[in-house]
């Protein structure tokens, strides 16, 4: 059950990892509320998306450090493919949310509407961006290299995560996502060779159980 957990929780935080999504220049005297909604602008315009991460987690003991490649294809389809480790997924086919790591003794199925309501950000994949929405006491932070930080804590997530941070580039790219759950633990994803609109077929977003391993329906959360 702890993993089925981490699984619940990591997966939808991936929802938020689908967010790549241009911004303009910005200035230092923006306000996090007019970033985000140049956030949603832009996010709203793409159909799909195709970019190579690095996720890295570390929290109850346990230090992880993944990678691999996210598809994402509009509407409310995505794809974590893991090369490390090989044969990991997590897939949104657009009704179902399907888990498995090579080896594992069964598939994890949940509804997709029901792991959007475990995390809130899942709706920037699967619905209208609308992240000021989303997101209580955004705060705007910059640097010399030329990043900017929107920060914020997600709506209704309050016993479950801390803080999410969105890190990006002046040109518009989203590179990092911070997410500090209220148990100490926290995830990290970067990304990098971002191709916006990137021809993907639908297929692609169709999950098939390895032979002999059964599929098990998840539970919603509580």
């Amino acid at each position: 059950m702890r993993a089925l957990t981490r699984w619940r929780r990591v997966g939808a935080m991936l929802a938020v990892a689908s967010l790549s999504i241009g911004l303009c220049a910005q200035q230092r005297s923006s306000s996090p509320h007019d970033l985000a909604q140049r956030v949603d602008r832009h996010y709203n315009q793409l159909h799909s998306l195709k970019a190579s991460f690095v996720e890295s987690y570390e929290g109850l003991g346990i230090k992880r450090n993944e990678s691999g490649t996210l598809l994402l294809l509009k509407p409310g389809r995505m794809k974590w493919d893991y090369s490390s480790p090989a044969g990991k997924i997590f897939l949104l086919d657009g009704k179902y949310a399907w888990f498995y790591s090579q080896g594992d003794s069964q598939v994890q199925r949940i509804a997709a509407k029901e792991l959007d309501d475990l995390r809130s950000p899942l709706r920037f994949l699967l619905g209208h961006a609308e992240l000021d929405k989303e997101l209580d006491n955004l705060a705007l932070a910059s640097s010399a290299d030329g990043h900017f930080t929107l920060t914020g804590q997600p709506k209704g997530q309050e016993k479950r995560v801390a803080r999410l941070s969105l890190t990006v580039t002046a040109d518009g790219t989203i590179v990092g996502i911070e997410i500090e759950e209220t148990d100490g633990a926290l995830t990290r994803f970067t990304f990098k060779d971002e191709a916006a609109d990137a021809p993907i077929a639908p297929e692609t977003f169709r999950f098939t159980p390895p032979a002999g391993v059964p599929v098990v329906n998840a539970l919603p959360p509580v």
